[in-house]
């Protein structure tokens, strides 16, 4: 498949997507059964994600959004921008950030650094996609998707110049 100048491949089916997030869905549900739980889903990216998650989710919960931008095209800019921040007061809350993928592990450090400032009762990190061989900053996941190469995937949310969010499955860049 073509997006703009690119080749992508088939990484992950929708099916194996909607698998694991359910599974995912089922272990907070589990962990939160008694507490009322702040989702905090990281834009764009995470949107598909936190849609999917929200609706396998069992119990009370509330959801917000933030936007958070670091990447240009096919690689991170390297310099972070809050564009939408929280709106109401996380103190004493639980908080559970989702987000689409981590791979130099920046936009969620900086993140929870910000988050720890407002004293939340408690941070739990969930990620659909994890990149282990590009991590550069400290940061602790409690829940990961799935491990992949650092390669560049869109697809599920993910974009390249702004499309191929829409995209069911998730698909990998080509190697030609």
């Amino acid at each position: 498949m073509q997006i703009h100048d690119l080749n992508f491949q088939l990484l992950l089916s929708a099916t194996q997507i909607l698998c694991r997030v359910q599974e995912i869905a089922a272990q907070l549900s589990d962990q939160y059964k008694t507490k009322c739980p702040l989702f905090i889903s990281i834009l764009n990216g995470a949107f598909v994600f936190a849609a999917d998650l929200i609706k396998s989710y069992s119990g009370p919960c509330e959801i917000t959004f933030v936007k958070i931008q670091s990447y240009s095209g096919t690689s991170s800019s390297g310099i972070l921008q809050t564009v939408l921040g929280l709106e109401q007061s996380i103190e004493g809350r639980d908080l559970i950030i989702l987000e689409d993928i981590v791979d130099s592990g920046k936009t969620l450090h900086f993140f929870i650094d910000s988050l720890q400032q407002q004293k939340p009762h408690s941070i739990c990190t969930v990620s659909l996609l994890y990149k282990p061989n590009a991590i550069q900053f400290p940061i602790h996941l409690d829940y990961v998707g799935f491990e992949i190469a650092n390669d560049f995937v869109i697809g599920y949310g993910l974009d390249y110049n702004g499309l191929g969010r829409n995209l069911p499955d998730l698909h990998v860049l080509a190697q030609n």
